[in-house]
């Protein structure tokens, strides 16, 4: 019987989410992995049942670092500003400082496994912006919206800033990199834009 090799099972991860932003979910295969990680295709198959299980494992333990990530220092009955601020705070700090595992995730999420990975997240990631969404209604600090609107308004210009910063380039075409008082700046917009 052949014992896990913790410091292997680590390389074969990261070489596998580099892969995967690499080549794509269709690219990546448990051959090449092996390759790339230098270990024989039978040393995965003590870590993993097959590619899926992989795939599935992975995404679930970066989805829960991510989620673990954005709800850090964040309480749901934050006032609505307080809130957004954090939440700002935190989603850009996880996509700046982990580009690649983020890019892995987006994956993920467009792709047939999505409910697998992220479906159990989801429901506690949801109860908890629910409640803050609820919570800055009930304040009267934030009109009804759908959820998906939220998102929309919320969060989209961040990313939209962060996916600029990650091509180095703006839409027209400019230099970009992120920076703070970039992002103040769009945030400040867009709480105007959400307030009641």
């Amino acid at each position: 019987m052949r014992y896990r090799d913790e410091h292997k099972e680590l390389l074969v991860k990261e070489k596998a989410i580099e892969m995967i932003v690499r080549e794509g979910l269709d690219g990546f295969s448990m051959q090449k992995l092996a390759k790339e990680a230098g270990v024989s295709p039978a040393t995965l198959y003590i870590y993993y049942k097959d590619k899926e299980d992989l795939l599935i494992q992975l995404g679930y333990e970066e989805a829960t670092r991510l989620i673990k990530a954005i709800l850090k220092n964040f309480d749901p009955s934050m006032r609505f500003e307080e809130g957004m601020r954090i939440q700002w705070r935190n989603r850009a700090d996880y996509w700046l400082e982990s580009p690649v595992k983020a890019s892995f995730l987006e994956q993920l999420k467009h792709s047939p496994l999505r409910g697998q990975v992220f479906e159990a997240l989801d429901m506690e990631f949801l109860e908890t912006m629910g409640a803050f969404m609820h919570n800055a209604i009930a304040n009267k600090e934030i009109l009804p919206m759908t959820r998906e609107v939220f998102w929309s308004v919320a969060y989209a210009p961040l990313y939209t800033l962060i996916h600029f910063h990650t091509d180095g380039i703006s839409l027209a075409g400019n230099p970009f990199r992120f920076s703070e008082e970039i992002m103040w700046e769009t945030f400040a917009v867009v709480m105007k834009a959400l307030k009641a």
